[in-house]
């Protein structure tokens, strides 16, 4: 490599580290223990897990609906999910069905339709976190910055990798030499641990970039596809009568026959309308577990009125979610990840000395010059 191109990729590297480092720190302390979420919400009573043994019954979805209800009778609800990992149900309720916020959420045991839980809305500790790592409490803004930190975080990992192989073309791989400055051998460190975790860090850069645009994605969707399924019954009356979840349920099961419901929207929330439930299939592998296809069932009548599949853009989205916070191969990925984002904080941590001292040098080397 030509000195000029050395130079220019040294100077990327360098700019696109100072500016997202702070931030990438950030999300790196606050990411450690989202790897562990559920673990760490049971562990400080925020939810709980299902006994691990049960007689399974035939359990009444409405039933758990209504029971939700009668918790909060002011109130809607909005979404009905099943856990991917846990035999329960997840109930979310808003003050309306139409609300962002949501008022009150309960687990129920999906063997029995025992109620298990009602998980604090405000205050809760994993909340606090998430909500500090995926957009700083600014909502869409903080999160789009956060993109574009992270945006600024793969170019400073992609030019680092072109700075490290001319740097290293005469040394050992993994060497830390202990035989010059204390600044030669951070440096060998920070090279060491940048280049063993380069690939894990652009696939959560990345993977983080991605999850930053998940309410564009959604408010597209939702503008676009959803509103498209939703047009033929725009302008006609409220349904006099709504029929039992359990209805819907069996509805889409009829219309998708190889795959089990991923989560339930209610009339009246934005997936679903005025005049229908929207209720999301998934398939039963690892990897089609991720996957979801929407079945669109007539509230008034329970009869399928529309079928679809997710776009492209959403299915990178939801596939890239678990992947982020590495959620697809239970604990023992969990932790690998964790270990990996507690190296990414060392590399970050010695990119700072290495400028530091490196800043406090030229500065000393400058006096010199002018005395």
């Amino acid at each position: 490599m030509r000195i000029e191109s050395f130079k220019r990729w040294y100077s990327v590297h360098k700019w696109t580290s100072l500016i997202c480092t702070v931030f990438l720190l950030l999300l790196c302390l606050t990411g450690l223990p989202l790897v562990f979420r559920d673990e760490l919400a049971v562990w400080l009573g925020e939810t709980v897990e299902p006994p691990q043994q049960a007689t399974p019954v035939a359990v009444n979805l409405q039933g758990l609906v209504n029971d939700a209800k009668a918790r909060l009778p002011h109130d809607q609800v909005k979404f009905l999910i099943l856990d991917d990992e846990h035999p329960a149900w997840f109930v979310t309720l808003g003050e309306s069905a139409a609300s962002v916020d949501n008022s009150g959420s309960y687990i129920y045991d999906s063997r029995t339709g025992a109620f298990l839980h009602d998980i604090p809305i405000n205050g809760r500790v994993t909340n606090v976190i998430f909500k500090l790592h995926v957009d700083l409490f600014a909502g869409l803004p903080g999160a789009l910055f956060l993109g574009a930190m992270g945006m600024l975080f793969v170019a400073s990992v992609v030019s680092g990798v072109v700075v490290y192989g001319p740097f290293m073309r005469k040394l050992r791989f993994g060497i830390v030499r202990q035989t010059g400055s204390r600044r030669m051998a951070w440096l060998d460190l920070h090279n060491l641990l940048g280049i063993v975790t380069v690939l894990w860090a652009l696939v959560v850069g990345l993977t983080g970039v991605i999850n930053t645009l998940d309410r564009p994605l959604l408010a597209y969707w939702q503008m676009s596809e959803i509103a498209g399924m939703l047009a033929p019954w725009k302008d006609k009356p409220l349904p006099s009568v709504i029929k039992p979840v359990d209805d819907a349920v069996r509805a889409a099961e009829a219309a998708a026959p190889d795959m089990i419901v991923r989560f339930i929207a209610f009339p009246g929330t934005p997936f679903a309308g005025l005049h229908h439930y929207m209720v999301f299939m998934r398939g039963e592998s690892p990897l089609t577990a991720r996957l979801l296809k929407p079945v669109l069932i007539d509230a008034e009548t329970a009869q399928v009125s529309n079928t679809g599949n997710l776009p492209w853009y959403l299915t990178v989205l939801l596939l890239s979610q678990p992947l982020h916070f590495g959620d697809y191969g239970g604990m023992p990925l969990k932790v690998i990840w964790a270990l990996l984002d507690v190296i990414t904080i060392i590399v970050l941590l010695t990119g700072l000395y290495l400028w530091w001292q490196k800043r406090k040098s030229s500065a000393e080397d400058l006096l010199m010059q002018t005395n």
